[in-house]
């Protein structure tokens, strides 16, 4: 995109800005349901600023534009905003200041700050509003701008809905609604407003097409002890869905018709989940009655997965470990042929996995980062930067599928031939924290946060460390990224539950040289019954050899090579049946022990 479009598209901005007396706008990157990957209309922050990643903030004043982004981004981000007049602010960087310091430290008391409620957490909002406070500054909602700036917004995604049976679910809408009744009167609420949209077609047993990657759609839902409201434009449910909406019980209305039944909302309090519902729900509630701002119940029971579910996850990986065994096998001899790039390694997978009829798509973005490039943590080849493949390095493949079974989500770091010293050792290591936190034994009552040191250990031990997540929920033929369990240095309270479905994925990454990340999706299971307590175990579902060529035996260590070697078989056991003659002898000799 062209410099100067950007530069204009700040102006206008700046612009609804001075019509309004507002000193600052905060432009984030999600959409009124707090969702990661957000429709092509609510793309502001993309728009804004030419920065495509799925997390990052603006910052627009008179004078300056900044970007505020993690650690995932900072390469990419600081090529992108290039040229732009945005200053890349890393985030969670010890000289970064926050969004609010920042604003605080460079304008005057009295000072108006705006932000679209629609697109902005109650909790984010409240936050934001008392830290400026303090400095004197005031936080305002404002109606959306870029209703009015951005020309040719795109429109709201109109795609058809559909049911997933309940062969695939397990378990009835109705039935749902009633165990959601039962937590909201737990927790003396009148009704939930659900806003996130996993949340929705989870409760209605419905997917669409709406948003990249999830197989969600743009709607809300409210939920009362007597009834269950979908709020979605009409166009998008055909007479047979209505049909079996009804037989559930949930009534259809406008998707903009929400707010009115906010206004007219007669409950004593009404339950929303303040990181994650929209500032505007609570600025439209009926005055008379009581926010709650509890996390949704629907979360955690998302997050627990039934049997059926389970069983179609073994389906989905089982689908995915055929695709990935094929991939590798082609992987190497293509890459001596010459000229295979990261973009060809991409389309051959989902060549591949699109065999499967229950295929759905991708459930992200495939990161097939070669060499340097695998230092970018979330980096994704483009026709502009598409690395060829050498017989020499690694690839870093991270990759994931949506089916109707289940969601997908594996990396694989893939020697292509000469590897140094370095390379070997910082992939055992990795590979090491992977298998020690694959290995945990741990009583009821264990959070994600108390295991993340198993697999950051032996990284810390050489002074390495990695900055994102160990490991995050994942759905069920649902977003990839599921809460409201984590595995991650900071405080994440939710207790790991049986039937949560959780990735193991350290990494590592030094910039212009190489990357490093090994992942495998996670069944959380009971291990055993003692005199202390309940102790659960992780069981792998992801169904794909880790490669045994770089590793350093005598760093590894004996536990860990079992380990390995146990997995390797299983895998190769669970698979060959599925695989030709010449796969099957592949994944033999690439599965051998060590």
């Amino acid at each position: 995109m062209d410099n100067s479009t950007i530069q204009s598209r700040v102006e206008k901005l700046r612009d609804f800005m001075r019509a309004d007396n507002i000193d600052a706008f905060i432009v984030v990157s999600s959409d009124p349901h707090s969702s990661e990957y957000v429709a092509d209309c609510w793309k502001s922050r993309e728009w804004i600023s030419g920065f495509d990643g799925s997390a990052g903030t603006a910052v627009i004043t008179a004078d300056k534009a900044l970007l505020w982004t993690d650690s995932r981004y900072w390469l990419a981000a600081e090529k992108s905003l290039e040229g732009t007049g945005f200053e890349l602010m890393k985030d969670g960087a010890a000289d970064t200041p926050s969004i609010t310091a920042w604003l605080s430290a460079n304008l005057a008391e009295g000072a108006r700050v705006g932000v679209d409620g629609c697109v902005c957490s109650i909790a984010e909002t409240k936050a934001w509003g008392n830290e400026l406070s303090a400095a004197g500054i005031a936080l305002e909602a404002t109606t959306d701008p870029f209703a009015t700036i951005w020309e040719n917004r795109p429109e709201l995604p109109m795609g058809q809905v559909f049911q997933l049976p309940l062969e695939y679910c397990g378990e009835s809408s109705r039935d749902k609604l009633a165990r959601l009744r039962e937590a909201l009167s737990s927790q003396g609420a009148d009704g939930v407003m659900l806003t996130m949209l996993d949340e929705v077609a989870w409760v209605t047993n419905m997917r669409g097409t709406d948003v990249d990657y999830n197989p969600v759609f743009v709607a809300y839902m409210l939920v009362t002890a007597n009834t269950a409201t979908l709020f979605i434009e009409g166009e998008k449910v055909s007479h047979d869905m209505k049909e079996y909406l009804a037989g559930e019980g949930i009534s259809l209305a406008g998707y903009g018709e929400v707010w009115q039944a906010l206004r007219e909302f007669e409950g004593a309090s009404l339950m929303m989940q303040p990181n994650r519902c929209n500032r505007a729900v609570l600025e439209n509630l009926n005055t008379a009655c009581y926010p709650l701002l509890n996390d949704s119940p629907v979360a955690l029971m998302k997050a627990v997965k039934n049997d059926v579910e389970i069983a179609g996850f073994k389906k989905a990986m089982l689908s995915e470990g055929i695709a990935m065994v094929k991939l590798l096998r082609w992987l190497k001899p293509a890459v001596e042929n010459g000229g295979l790039t990261e973009l060809d390694v991409d389309s051959m997978l989902t060549r591949l996995r699109s065999k499967d009829a229950e295929f759905r798509g991708l459930s992200f973005a495939t990161i097939a980062a070669y060499g340097a490039n695998a230092a970018i943590v979330h980096y994704e080849p483009t026709p502009a930067e598409n690395a060829v493949l050498q017989q020499r390095g690694f690839l870093l493949l991270d990759c994931g599928g949506q089916y109707l079974g289940g969601t997908t989500d594996v990396t694989r770091t893939i020697p292509l031939g000469e590897l140094t010293d370095e390379e070997r050792e910082d992939y055992t290591r990795v590979l090491k924290g992977h298998i020690s936190l694959a290995m945990a034994k741990f009583p009821k009552g264990t959070c994600g946060t108390q295991l993340d040191v198993l697999a950051r250990q032996w990284l810390w031990r050489a002074g390495e460390n990695y900055l994102h997540g160990t490991g995050h929920g994942v759905g069920h033929f649902l977003n990839v990224h599921e809460g409201p369990h984590q595995i991650r240095m900071n405080n994440m309270p939710t207790h790991l539950q049986p039937g949560m479905t959780v990735t193991n994925e350290p990494g590592l990454y030094k910039a212009g040289r190489f990357g490093i990340r090994i992942e495998n999706t996670m069944l959380v299971k009971h291990y055993c019954e003692s005199e202390f307590s309940t102790f659960y175990e992780l069981e792998p579902l992801t169904l794909c050899p880790i490669d045994t060529t770089p590793v350093v035996p005598e760093i590894l260590g004996a536990d860990a090579i079992a380990y390995l070697n146990a997995y390797n078989a299983m895998v190769c056991d669970v698979l060959t049946p599925h695989l030709n003659d010449e796969e099957s002898l592949f994944l033999a000799e690439i599965t051998r022990p060590i």
